[in-house]
């Protein structure tokens, strides 16, 4: 991978310079603050909104610097000191970026946090909320029983015999409230324990051979739509408001059964169960933010337009490689009635490979994902990523994942109206190739390909807003395009070269970043060609996005 702009001050000798914001997303009416971390000598905070400066504020050494009142939107945010200027983001000593929104629903950066021992050092969680921007966290397997959510008083051990504390449930999501985020309790919306199966078996999903459906051997599985369940379900949620002051719901299932007869014989459509059970715990606790779990997609095209607060999809073969990404976005985003789209993408390959060809996996996953319009469940527990379904088995970051996560979502956060705005839509098939001639890259050294190919630069055009915006995926050098997969060094496409129709007698404004070595949009130079402009482009690393504004109105010198 490129290294990230160094975070080392030698000028005043502190080793790790960091912005912070206090909050992952701020309100219109907060004060935008932002800490900073290891500095010693005085500096200033650069504002900039796609691109465009701002503001610039004094960062007098370590402390909380206050922004002010932001209007909503996204930007990023630069600190300088006096022996570098703000000319270039590559210059700065630290970065962040915030987001002022009226509405925290209307985006989903999520993480997770599986570990709730009594006294539990909560900074490290907090921190990483603040640093990926992350506006939700899943509370996973913080309950007593599947079954039974509260039961197990103030101090137990959960159905895979983990020690849980309430005190630190309640104490966890009091700090993430007030890191500006919301706390998701986990719960399995049909899975019930050997212990209260007895009372439950009458609505069992049961196997063509007869036993109940089940998972593992300490679950089976019962028609989340049974109205007894359902009506138990719904109030144990309730009371896991109350006990523990969760912001809203996880709502997990496993996959299967996708029909199945229940045990008074009655055939089940497991879709149309899970809607019904999604409008009910939406009736009965009408402020809770809830969020579905769809296994590989099933059933997204049921549940996506039902009363939650995101389109949520856990993939699984066949979904292996980052066109299959891309296409379970794009049809989540489709049904979706503009809910934000996340994807579980378990990053399997750092059990098994180096953290740099891991990292470059996680990277084109995230850049696959980013493109689309989507965002990804990875990080959490303060310094770990997941790479099992079990949330317990999961991966202690090195430091180099560390640094690509927070430098890729700052960079989501900033350019967010042109990557996560559910008005963003994919143009390729109007705008790009020889027929339309309205906008395409062309490489010296690499092919360009519609679809994600192995040895080429992908290419996908969308429009946001007024812009066309290019998405470019350098898969020059890989073997394959699998998203789990150790990934080979980035190969060198060499300058692209950008061919758009002109609109007006005007040139076009072109502009490029890329998380790796361009985090904030800068100009590129344009020319006329006839009824095309012209730019040169540079190489992308793993992903590089082109903004292009028509310029219609008047020519540009």
């Amino acid at each position: 991978m490129t290294a990230p702009p160094s975070q080392t001050n030698t000028a005043t000798g502190s080793d790790v310079v960091e912005l912070l914001p206090l909050r992952a997303a701020y309100l219109p009416s907060d004060h935008v603050q932002i800490e900073v971390r290891g500095l010693t000598d005085d500096g200033s905070l650069s504002l900039w909104s796609l691109g465009e400066l701002v503001t610039t504020v004094e960062a007098r050494g370590s402390g909380v610097v206050d922004l002010g009142v932001l209007p909503v939107g996204t930007y990023g945010v630069e600190l300088t000191t006096a022996s570098l200027t703000a000319d270039s983001s590559s210059q700065a000593l630290a970065r962040t970026a915030v987001e002022v929104t009226a509405d925290v629903r209307s985006r989903l950066r999520y993480g997770f946090v599986a570990d709730y021992a009594p006294g539990r050092d909560l900074a490290p969680v907090i921190d990483m909320v603040r640093r990926l921007h992350l506006t939700g966290v899943q509370l996973y397997d913080w309950a007593y029983r599947h079954a039974d959510l509260v039961a197990g008083g103030e101090d137990y051990r959960d159905a895979l015999n983990r020690p849980v504390s309430l005190e630190t449930v309640r104490r966890l999501t009091g700090a993430i409230r007030d890191a500006g985020s919301r706390s998701f309790g986990y719960a399995a919306v049909y899975g019930v324990g050997r212990a209260e199966w007895p009372r439950w078996e009458h609505a069992a999903l049961l196997t063509p051979s007869g036993p109940a459906y089940g998972l593992a051997d300490f679950l089976s599985l019962v028609d989340p739509a049974e109205p007894s369940w359902l009506d138990h379900f719904t109030q144990d949620l309730g009371r896991s408001i109350d006990a523990v002051g969760l912001d809203g719901f996880h709502l997990d299932q496993y996959g299967y059964p996708k029909r199945a007869v229940r045990a008074d014989c009655v055939t089940v459509d497991v879709a149309d169960s899970f809607v019904t059970l999604i409008d009910a715990v939406r009736e009965r606790l009408p402020d809770s933010h809830l969020v579905f779990n769809n296994v590989n997609d099933f059933p997204t095209w049921r549940t996506g337009k039902s009363p939650q607060d995101a389109v949520y999809i856990e993939v699984w073969e066949p979904h292996v490689t980052l066109g299959s990404l891309g296409h379970v976005v794009a049809r989540a985003r489709g049904v979706g009635d503009g809910k934000p789209v996340v994807i579980a993408a378990y990053q399997h390959v750092y059990d098994s490979a180096p953290a740099v060809e891991s990292d470059l996996a996680t990277a084109f996953t995230m850049a696959t994902l980013f493109s689309h319009g989507a965002t990804q469940l990875l990080a959490g527990d303060g310094d770990r990523i997941l790479v099992d379904p079990y949330y317990v088995r999961n991966h202690t970051v090195e430091p180099s994942t560390a640094a690509l996560l927070q430098r890729w979502y700052d960079f989501l956060v900033e350019h967010d109206a042109l990557l996560l705005d559910p008005s963003v839509v994919d143009v390729t098939g109007a705008y790009a190739g020889a027929y339309n001639d309205d906008a395409d890259v062309t490489y010296a050294h690499a092919a360009v390909a519609r679809e994600a190919e192995a040895g080429a630069v992908w290419r996908r055009v969308a429009r946001a807003g007024n812009a066309l915006v290019v998405h470019l995926v350098n898969l020059v050098g890989q073997e394959d395009t699998l998203w789990d997969a150790p990934r080979l060094p980035v190969g060198h496409p060499g300058p692209g070269t950008l061919r758009v129709r002109r609109t007006g007698p005007g040139l076009p404004r072109v502009r490029v970043a890329d998380p790796s070595t361009t985090p904030r949009l800068v100009e590129v130079a344009v020319v006329a060609d006839g009824d095309h402009a012209v730019a040169q482009l540079p190489a992308p690393h793993v992903w590089q996005i082109v903004v292009i504004d028509d310029g219609a109105g008047q020519a540009r010198s």
